[in-house]
């Protein structure tokens, strides 16, 4: 993976493991790797791949079976819709908005676009 200066690793981590459950490589319930799989998947430090499970237990993301690892919670793949949509609506929506106005780009033309895809 490579990593980006504008979010810490941990959170870009984070970012990489819940796209990873959006795109059904883990599904509700699933075992995801451990921390130590993990850290030398992306080739990190251990502690940062602890920090970055521990973020996605706090926010109900994964959930560990004491023993056995962790595991994606049932409600995570709408629980990570659900506020990646309100960033994007809080964050991206208004810059694209502005960059539409600046360069006069009709939403007209930004729907042809997204129908030629």
């Amino acid at each position: 993976m490579i990593f980006t200066n504008d979010k810490a690793i941990f959170i870009q981590m984070a970012d990489r493991l819940c796209d990873e459950i959006l795109a059904g490589t883990y599904k509700a319930d699933d075992r995801i790797p451990s921390v130590r799989e993990y850290a030398v998947m992306l080739e990190v430090n251990t502690n940062t791949a602890v920090k970055t499970y521990e973020l996605l237990a706090r926010e109900g993301v994964i959930y560990n079976k004491r023993g056995l690892g962790y595991f994606v919670h049932p409600d995570a793949r709408e629980q990570i819709l659900e506020k990646r949509r309100a960033e994007f609506r809080s964050q991206t929506l208004p810059e694209l908005f502005r960059q539409m106005r600046l360069l006069d780009i009709s939403i007209d033309e930004i729907d042809r676009a997204w129908e030629e895809k």
